[in-house]
């Protein structure tokens, strides 16, 4: 009931950030974070580091995709890290992507997650992190 709870809001968040509704068969990514942050780094710096240059390189990288980065503020997941990924549709995160159940990154993804790498080394100056996330399409 909690997960049902923080799924519904993070889909109320992103109707919000959207520029537009939410629409039957947008795909909504919805990550979970474990972050390790490195010594004196606080997560404000790292989340501050996150919305200001990882996003917007991964946007870039990704054509069609929108991200927002989230914090649990009650139930299981209270005090975690999130990001919303927001595609028009499947077919839109397919292309880098695979429909298989592990999303085995296609050629462009190969290629979009190369691009993001140099934003992602600087990132680990900040800490390193990993995701657990459901695929979740707009009924």
């Amino acid at each position: 009931m909690k997960k049902l709870m923080l799924i519904i809001a993070l889909i109320i968040m992103a109707n919000f950030c959207f520029a537009q509704k939410l629409q039957k068969g947008n795909l909504l990514g919805l990550h979970v974070i474990t972050v390790t942050l490195k010594p004196n780094v606080t997560m404000d710096q790292f989340t501050a580091f996150y919305v200001a240059k990882v996003i917007p390189e991964y946007e870039k990288q990704f054509k069609g995709s929108k991200a927002y980065i989230v914090k649990g503020i009650r139930g299981e997941n209270k005090n975690s890290f999130g990001i919303i990924w927001l595609f028009e549709n499947e077919q839109a995160r397919d292309k880098y992507f695979g429909p298989d159940e592990a999303g085995t990154p296609t050629d462009l993804g190969k290629k979009a997650m190369e691009n993001v790498n140099a934003i992602d080394q600087e990132l680990e100056k900040y800490g390193t992190s990993t995701s657990v996330y459901t695929d979740w399409v707009v009924q």
